[in-house]
């Protein structure tokens, strides 16, 4: 039988910082930690975007941009580092015009970020057509981000897998150009088999090739399950 190699991204660095403290971490206490996980071998890293823009400004008195500097000098030119941008939101917790969004991607280029997860919480791909140009456009790597999550019994058509196909079919109608794809359930409540259901649909539809990934939330105690079934269709994992 043959081995299947596995691709990780970290997301301790934003989203388990986001999680457990708001992001209100000092960047200087972590860099450390940074720097022994990628002698560990690990390679892509989300260090940036979501709540690690807002509250090194807010909370912590440091320079968001400069933080992304001190990111990208500690763990070298090689690593892949990660942003979060909420679509038309990007960085920010209203939707922002046409030259912020740009100018958003530039920004995070410049300041050492490679890659950028794209994602609507309501999946309107709308938000993600102009956002997702941009990120391209800038030099970045898009990964446009469908969003999953279970809903309460007598909701079932609103999070099943033939909506899921539905978003990403409109992904590919749009013409949204994008390096790789993501599950993100932030909420981490997806049921496994609703999982696994939906990356088999996702691999027939994208093909063999495609870089697809899942990202959860151990919240509801599924993450571990819903992690093991989607592995059996993508070659990709967020590590939460």
């Amino acid at each position: 039988m043959g081995k299947k190699l596995i691709k990780v991204m970290d997301t301790s660095f934003r989203d388990g910082f986001q999680s457990v403290y708001g992001a209100r971490v000092f960047v200087d206490d972590f860099i450390p930690a940074l720097q022994s996980a990628v002698n560990a071998g690990i390679k892509h890293f989300e260090v940036a975007g979501g709540a690690r823009f807002q509250s090194p400004i807010f909370y912590c008195n440091e320079n968001a941009f400069e933080t992304m500097d001190k990111i990208r000098a500690a763990v070298g030119p090689d690593i892949n580092l990660q942003s979060l941008a909420r679509g038309v939101n990007v960085v920010g917790l209203d939707s922002q015009p046409r030259d912020i969004i740009n100018l958003h991607a530039k920004m995070f280029k410049k300041h050492g970020v490679t890659t950028v997860r794209n994602f609507d919480a309501l999946n309107d791909v709308n938000n993600l057509i102009y956002s997702g140009q941009c990120i391209r456009d800038n030099g970045l790597k898009h990964e446009v981000t469908i969003t999953m999550m279970e809903l309460p019994i007598g909701c079932e058509g609103a999070h099943d897998v033939a909506f899921y196909e539905k978003v990403l079919r409109s992904i590919l109608d749009a013409g949204i150009p994008f390096d790789s794809l993501a599950f993100k359930d932030a909420s981490g409540t997806s049921n496994p088999r609703k999982v696994y259901e939906t990356l088999k649909r996702t691999r027939e539809i994208l093909g063999p090739d495609a870089h697809i990934r899942f990202h959860s939330h151990e919240t509801a105690g599924t993450a571990l399950a819903a992690y093991l079934a989607c592995l059996l269709y993508t070659s990709d994992a967020a590590d939460e």
